[in-house]
């Protein structure tokens, strides 16, 4: 697969239209809802005329499409912004095109970013890179797709409870979902304010490293953003990692815990411990997550009202019902589901019973993370319990759905870093991946180890 740097220094012009070839011959996939091709071919005449320049000049990207950008409609792969053309760029998609990378197309996610599969798109599903007949992953799952398919050497994703890293994993692919606030978010259409997260897919750590580096920093119009810290990382030094156990029990694909093994074998070989850690608020995460998320998103997608933006239904006689039947058309049926948990765990008599002791409940996990990391440098575990499922297995079931996202949610509670790295595949010839998770603040050092271990 190829890398940023195979891109550097040749024709932007080439490049371009190289990407864009690779991305009409793929697609009976449907990761890409759209191709930015006018504005992909003036920005790369003016890099190899010199009037763009950068660490990524000429170098193709895809932004997974509830990113606001400019040469094609921001659709959040659903109905009701289908025809939504931004009138601002995401301030992360504005940071890599200072530095001359340039988006050729907009990548399929579930709608609204609800769900871990990409089934749930408005405009069908993405089919995974390594077998068509299973899922890509979710929500990010175009953005993986193409990159793991080799159209862009990277691709941007948000990741609100593992929808970068589980279709990481699920098409062999690096994934990066950063320390909360390392990256803004302005420009980013919201799902969960509190878990939200931009990050990216590559084929490798050095190049995720790269990419990850220019997004991050302080954003005035982003009041979550922390200063820039990626650069100054101090380096691991315990030389320890945790393996987590409740990861690594029968309930968990035999493959999957197998592969696991064998990442920790290589990081021995790095000259780091392995040790066995409990981490027992996990089996709460699950939990706490389909309680907050909903609630945070139930109050974001209000927006949507059919009145200022977005689908409006036709022949209405009264508001109510504009509200309401925009609203029903505009939604899927996992946008509907998530919208009704939410507003029930924040209603009146239930918001200290559920939305309360779901945030005390966090605290709780926050805690044991910490406690952690003051003896390991990093923890190790699954992805997912599995590799990727057949596409339709479990649409009806979205308990069993919910559940995939087992191994991911922890860390965008605690608002940690956690990278997804390739380690191998299955015998059905399925990719698989490890998640690493790193104390705040250490997204860097988190890359490195994936690079060292990409090395072995």
């Amino acid at each position: 697969m190829s890398r940023i740097s195979d891109f550097i220094g040749k024709s932007a012009v080439e490049n371009v239209k190289e990407a864009l070839r690779r991305a009409r011959e793929i697609e009976e996939y449907n990761a890409l809802l759209s191709l930015t091709e006018e504005r992909a071919l003036e920005r790369a005449e003016k890099v190899d005329a010199g009037e763009i320049s950068g660490r990524l000049a000429g170098v193709p990207f895809v932004v997974k499409d509830n990113f606001l950008a400019f040469g094609a409609p921001t659709t959040a792969a659903s109905k009701m912004l289908e025809n939504f053309n931004a009138p601002l760029q995401a301030t992360a998609v504005e940071k890599l095109e200072a530095e001359g990378a340039i988006c050729i197309g907009k990548a399929n996610l579930d709608a609204f970013a609800h769900g871990g599969s990409t089934e749930n798109s408005a405009f069908g599903p993405t089919k995974n890179a390594a077998d068509e007949t299973r899922v890509a992953g979710g929500s990010s799952g175009g953005s993986a797709v193409v990159t793991a398919l080799d159209v862009v050497p990277f691709a941007l994703g948000t990741d609100t409870g593992g929808s970068i890293r589980q279709p990481a994993s699920f098409n062999g692919v690096v994934g990066i979902k950063p320390t909360y606030g390392a990256v803004s978010r302005y420009g980013v259409v919201a799902m969960a304010s509190s878990t939200d997260t931009i990050g990216c897919f590559a084929t490798n750590a050095e190049d995720a490293d790269l990419v990850m580096e220019i997004m991050a920093g302080r954003d005035d119009k982003d009041m979550t953003t922390l200063s820039d810290f990626w650069n100054n990382q101090p380096e691991f030094a315990k030389k320890k990692i945790g393996l987590v156990k409740q990861c690594m029990t029968d309930d968990v694909d035999a493959e999957v815990r197998q592969k696991t093994l064998d990442y920790a074998e290589k990081l021995k070989k790095l000259g780091y411990e392995i040790e066995e850690v409990d981490l027992s608020m996990m089996q709460h995460s699950l939990a706490m997550y389909y309680i907050i998320v909903p609630a945070e998103l139930s109050s974001n997608l209000a927006r949507y009202d059919g009145v200022r933006y977005g689908h409006q239904a036709a022949e209405v006689k009264t508001l109510a019902e504009l509200y309401g039947r925009s609203r029903n058309e505009g939604f899927m049926t996992e946008n509907k589901r998530r919208i009704m948990i939410g507003s029930f765990v924040l209603s009146s008599g239930f918001f200290d019973a559920y939305y309360m002791q779901a945030q005390k409940a966090r605290t709780l996990l926050i805690d044991e993370f910490k406690k952690l990391f003051t003896e390991y440098d990093a923890l190790l575990m699954p992805v997912a319990p599995t590799p990727a499922f057949k596409i339709g297995e479990n649409a009806s079931d979205p308990i069993k759905m919910y559940l995939a996202d087992i191994m991911t949610v922890p860390a965008s509670l605690a608002g940690l870093p956690a990278v997804a790295a390739p380690a191998g595949n299955s015998d059905e010839g399925l990719p698989i991946g490890v998640q690493l998770i790193g104390d705040y603040k250490s997204d860097k050092n988190l890359l490195k180890l994936v690079s060292e271990v990409e090395k072995i």
